[in-house]
């Protein structure tokens, strides 16, 4: 029987927008320990797909970032970090800091078919209706979504001329308010849905992925949901099974449903902002935006897709059905075959 769950990732944007418990202002000590451990990375001549923790050395800061990881994979689900001198690093600087705090939070992994890890949002002027074009690779408004991997971490480097919010929303909060007024599409999305790859295909996997939008497990909802497009391109293979129009109902209501400002939570970067969200209970987003004619002052963010070996409890076919697993059985990202891991410091 499906239920609600009153748990910790319950949260709406209108209690969290009159708190700032979710965010964390870099102290002076946490900066210069910081601009330490990223002078020792650089030192040590290692690239950043070799870089690991170990040398990567924080302490008090290793500390906060360790409960700021509790409150990501077991609390609310997200957190929102400022103060990151981005403005004073180098390019390779600026990813070493955001590599080497990634590895304190969890395992890099792939984040495309190039093996990226790490990623680059970016406006490359590419058409988002190509459909092999990801969303970040443009600057068209993103719809809510998921990604296939525990967290997703974003680093702000510049901002546009206007627009490009990131707005965020409970997905635990979105299955009980669903339930409450539409059980019967509640139940629309408990059933499997179909995504494209993107031709981003790992071995032995097929051309497209089929989870449930929603999976009660272990005492928790966990959520998966990819863009309505990437739904919509994988009905274009012949081999899919084709999508109820109860679920386009419900895919419509939840479309609505998210754009309630009591619930989401928007939120304005400014440099040096780093935001990390579980997955598996935050539903993201971005707007439309407008860049500046220069291209040094367009809108730029680093990227991390990260596997947590002691994340929330996920059901098998969360993982079985992306792209793959980490030796910790973790999803795995997007992670094809022969391509090895690359990090590099510009879009591409």
């Amino acid at each position: 029987m499906l239920a609600e769950f009153p748990t910790a990732q319950a949260w709406t944007g209108r209690d969290l927008s009159r708190r700032r418990d979710w965010i964390h202002a870099l102290t002076d000590a946490e900066i210069a320990e910081l601009d330490a451990a990223v002078a020792a990375a650089e030192a040590s001549g290692l690239s950043l797909v070799e870089l690991r923790r170990e040398h990567f050395p924080l302490r008090a800061m290793a500390q906060t970032l360790a409960r700021l990881r509790r409150e990501m994979l077991h609390g609310r689900g997200f957190f929102l970090a400022r103060g990151v001198p981005v403005q004073r690093y180098t390019p390779r600087q600026r990813a070493i800091a955001f590599f080497g705090m990634g590895h304190y939070l969890g395992e890099p992994v792939s984040q495309n078919g190039k093996g990226h890890i790490l990623g680059h949002v970016k406006n490359l002027g590419m058409d988002f209706s190509d459909p092999e074009t990801r969303g970040y690779q443009t600057s068209a408004r993103l719809a809510y979504h998921t990604d296939y991997s525990d967290v997703v971490g974003l680093l702000s480097l510049s901002t546009p001329k206007a627009g490009g919010a990131s707005s965020i929303i409970s997905s635990t909060t979105v299955w009980n308010e669903l339930l409450r007024r539409r059980p019967d599409l509640a139940a629309a999305l408990a059933a499997p849905l179909c995504y494209t790859r993107w031709g981003e295909i790992a071995e032995g996997k097929k051309r497209y992925s089929e989870i449930p939008v929603f999976t009660p497990w272990q005492g928790r909802m966990i959520a998966f949901l990819n863009t309505r497009t990437t739904i919509m391109k994988a009905q274009a293979f012949a081999e899919v099974p084709r999508i109820s129009a109860k679920q386009i109902e419900a895919l419509d209501y939840v479309d609505a449903l998210v754009q309630d400002p009591e619930l989401h939570l928007d939120m304005n970067f400014m440099p040096g902002d780093m935001q990390f969200l579980c997955n598996h209970f935050i539903f993201h987003s971005r707007t439309a935006y407008e860049d500046w004619p220069e291209p040094e002052r367009r809108r730029h963010l680093l990227r991390l897709w990260l596997a947590c070996d002691d994340g929330p409890g996920l059901p098998s076919v969360m993982a079985d059905d992306f792209q793959g697993k980490t030796a910790g059985g973790r999803p795995n990202g997007i992670h094809t075959p022969g391509v090895p891991f690359r990090a590099p410091l510009d879009a591409e």
